[in-house]
């Protein structure tokens, strides 16, 4: 339930700051009640948000840096949101283990980036070896628009375009070169979305009555924002998600 919550909360916040969003072939989307990784390049930190917002009402589970844990409220926040901690230099079998085991015993998906960072555009070994143990496919999607604060705040245009489910159940063994094969196939689909969404993105920007409209829409979002905190800050000492999740 706070899943859904803060999901809402915050695309309700980035639809007042920004409020220009579009979504493309959410048709293509694999049926809610199969389990599947979705996939994109990693380019901004809210495309998560619409990527699971976008998905919707399947929910998710996703890897974070384990340095994101250390604050007491979003760290709470995040693993309440199905995040669990990933060590970027020494990974372990854990990155591997843990969301095979939940892509196959619950009801929950997995958000992935194959690059890894968003300063990298190479597709990792990870997710292929991911959906080949779970059994389950790669559903990719592709953010376009602002990849700045303020770009997002001045409401440039953002695209979300969704694509084809890849089935890597053919692919016999996740050696180098099946491995290879797997990132081909999420590459040349990322760049054909990239493609396939460009006629839309234009530079053309709502009217200019939007920064007016929003003003008390904010006011209600501070305040909820606020109320959220008090209730994360309090609640992060009486319900432990990890155990609750084990």
């Amino acid at each position: 339930m706070f899943y859904a919550y803060l999901r809402g909360l915050v695309v309700f916040l980035l639809w007042i700051i920004n409020g220009n969003v579009h979504y493309h072939h959410r048709e293509r989307i694999i049926d809610k009640d199969d389990n599947y990784i979705l996939v994109a390049p990693h380019r901004t930190w809210w495309d998560p948000v619409y990527m699971a917002f976008a998905a919707r009402p399947k929910q998710f589970i996703f890897m974070a840096k384990k340095e994101l844990f250390n604050n007491r409220i979003f760290g709470w926040w995040i693993k309440m949101c199905g995040a669990f901690p990933i060590d970027r230099d020494n990974p372990g079998q854990e990155a591997i283990k843990y969301p095979v085991n939940m892509l196959k015993k619950s009801q929950r998906s997995l958000i992935m980036f194959p690059s890894g960072s968003r300063h990298s555009t190479d597709v990792k070994g990870g997710v292929a070896i991911i959906a080949k143990m779970a059994k389950v496919k790669i559903m990719p999607s592709v953010y376009v628009g602002p990849r700045s604060f303020k770009g997002l705040i001045s409401r440039e245009r953002i695209d979300m375009n969704f694509g084809n489910p890849i089935d890597v159940s053919d692919i016999k063994r996740m050696n180098d070169q099946g491995i290879e094969e797997v990132s081909s196939r999420i590459q040349k689909e990322f760049q054909r979305l990239d493609e396939e969404v460009a006629p839309f993105h234009t530079d053309q920007k709502p009217s200019v009555l939007w920064f007016f409209i929003r003003i008390p829409l904010a006011v209600v979002a501070l305040v909820l924002v606020i109320l959220t905190l008090i209730f994360s800050y309090i609640a992060s000492f009486v319900w432990d998600p990890d155990k609750h999740r084990k």
